[in-house]
């Protein structure tokens, strides 16, 4: 009895959700702050404390600075929104940070010319004869008052004296004279067989290249290996600006496992600012099973710690059955079943890109069956993409335990579909909310898609593209409390931590981000412009805005 008046009278004195200190100070204690927690009550706090990496309190300024001792950090957030750690569900990382020391980022860019202008400055500051190399989403040049692709004339006046070569997407590419020369490409017939050159009406080729460009864009000069160790830390310090703590990295196109050394050396320094959960996707077209059981023979689903952790397979477990419209034949089932089977037999993680609604039953009815043999609700696999999930089949995957993993295509590529009531509710995420299936939020950058997460959780509201043209429907918009969910909890979810993370509740990692606007009351069309001012991971700062920092004290 004693006991329970005293943890009563401990609620009281802390506030709801707050616990004592054990008699020892906190590290940090941020106060004064409007703290979305993320918790089942989606409940707001003034306050928190960290200790060694943990929340230890949170509520009241006034309880909360109690804990704060001699050598305590006490952060006044000076009524600035704190969120937790938001969490991609979906962005190929590893790929966008081997390269981010070497690329040309035009994400982000204001315009084309001041994407040119980035490369005329990369230009000047690279080695001679260095290649610049921009990848970057179709969408940007929607952003861009241009409106237009950059022509072979302007990136050789950018920079004459380098072989440039620019790619938006997978689909179109642009090299000038001296990056063809330096391949020894001189026409079609130097290409990989699905690309062909665009031509002007004399006949003559501009640079321009279409088809699927995974093939030409492996013969680029690959960065070295100090050059994607700093590109690793440069990338994600430049998602910790945004307020990403982590992200759930599904493998893809041109990531091998030799891609992964650069991660596995930052990880292994302890130099990490992200967490991230990775997956394995199977490398050669036909052998797929082959080399996961050599991949994965000691690779144990969620191998690794609380930094970095394996996360599975895919999001491309066999490339016949990679979410492509049409039917595919019985053989590429078969095999791509005995694959999903092996792994649910031994507890592994599936993610799987699939694009369409109109075909999802040859994989659903894959998964069911393998549930008849191997449960796989506790297993956590997921379906990336599915912009026109049905309910029906939303139904489906939430009686199987299936979560999906939903980004921002609509804003990518809303300016080629048609307008209609299928484009309205595509992705159809306040549905999947209602009936029950867990969803990450994510962006599937870098080559599709920006990486900023603000530009998400914006379009979620307004369903405008990239080229401001409204598409989507109210019908479908998530509030911003439940889309802010989806990029922490839900995201948690997937990578199967979110007893740890995903929320700022106690005994869970300290990763949140102190945030540059409100993002529950900022106009719509201003969400997209939040940055972090303060990011913290495990209780440890891993960004800092310069200039206009919360106030500190010690």
């Amino acid at each position: 009895m004693r006991s329970l008046i005293a943890a009563v009278a401990l609620l009281v004195l802390f506030g709801a959700g707050v616990a004592p200190a054990s008699g020892q100070d906190a590290d940090t204690v941020l106060v004064n702050g409007k703290i979305l927690t993320i918790d089942a009550q989606s409940s707001t706090r003034e306050a928190l404390a960290v200790r060694d990496g943990v929340i230890v309190a949170i509520g009241r300024s006034a309880d909360v600075r109690k804990l704060a001792g001699p050598k305590t950090r006490t952060i006044d957030l000076q009524g600035r929104t704190v969120i937790p750690g938001l969490i991609d569900s979906h962005m190929h990382a590893t790929r966008a940070a081997g390269s981010f020391a070497t690329e040309v980022n035009w994400i982000g860019a204001a315009s084309l010319a001041d994407g040119l202008n980035r490369l005329r400055t990369a230009a000047s500051k690279a080695k001679p004869g260095a290649w610049l190399v921009v990848v970057t989403p179709p969408a940007t040049l929607d952003t861009f008052p241009e409106r237009r692709r950059p022509t072979q004339a302007e990136l050789v006046a950018a920079a004459p004296n380098h072989p440039v070569y620019v790619q938006l997407a997978y689909g179109w590419a642009m090299m000038t004279p001296l990056a063809m020369k330096t391949l020894n490409i001189t026409g079609d017939a130097d290409l990989p067989k699905q690309n062909k050159f665009e031509k002007d009406a004399t006949g003559k080729l501009t640079g321009g290249i279409t088809g699927n460009l995974v093939e030409l864009f492996d013969r680029l000069p690959k960065p070295s290996f100090d050059e994607q160790v700093a590109g690793t830390k440069a990338f994600f310090h430049e998602l910790n600006r945004l307020g990403l703590t982590g992200v759930v990295d599904p493998g893809g196109n041109n990531v091998t496992p030799n891609e992964y050394q650069a991660l596995f050396k930052v990880w292994r320094d302890g130099d990490l600012t992200m967490r991230v959960a990775y997956s394995l996707c199977g490398m050669t077209d036909g052998n797929e099973f082959e080399e996961y059981k050599n991949y994965l023979a000691i690779m144990p689903q969620g191998f690794g710690d609380e930094m970095l952790h394996f996360n599975g397979i895919g999001e491309r477990v066999t490339w016949a059955m990679n979410g492509v419209s049409g039917k595919r034949p019985e053989q590429d089932k078969e095999k791509y079943y005995q694959i999903v089977r092996w792994a649910a037999s031994r507890g592994l993680g599936v993610t799987m890109h699939w694009n369409g609604d109109e075909n999802i039953d040859e994989l659903l009815g894959i998964w069911e069956k393998v549930n008849r043999e191997f449960p796989i609700g506790n297993l956590r696999w997921t379906i990336a993409h599915l912009n026109d999930a049905s309910a029906k089949t939303l139904e489906r995957m939430k009686g199987l335990g299936i979560g999906w993993n939903v980004q921002d295509a609509m804003y990518n590529s809303g300016e080629a579909r048609q307008e209609g009531a299928e484009a309205k509710r595509m992705p159809p995420v306040v549905t999947g909310h209602k009936i029950g299936v867990s969803i990450g939020a994510g962006t599937d950058a870098h080559r599709v898609s920006t990486y900023n997460p603000f530009t998400v959780l914006q379009w979620f509201q307004d369903g405008k593209t990239a080229g401001g043209t409204p598409l989507r429907g109210p019908a479908e918009a998530p509030s911003r409390m439940d889309a802010l969910r989806f990029y922490t909890a839900g995201s948690a979810w997937v990578s199967r931590d979110d007893d740890i993370r995903g929320s700022l509740e106690l005994g869970k990692q300290a990763d949140l981000a102190v945030l540059s606007k409100d993002y529950m009351t900022v106009p719509v069309d201003q969400i997209g412009g939040i940055e972090s001012v303060l990011t913290m991971l495990g209780g440890k700062v891993v960004y800092e805005a310069k200039g206009t920092p919360p106030t500190a004290t010690r």
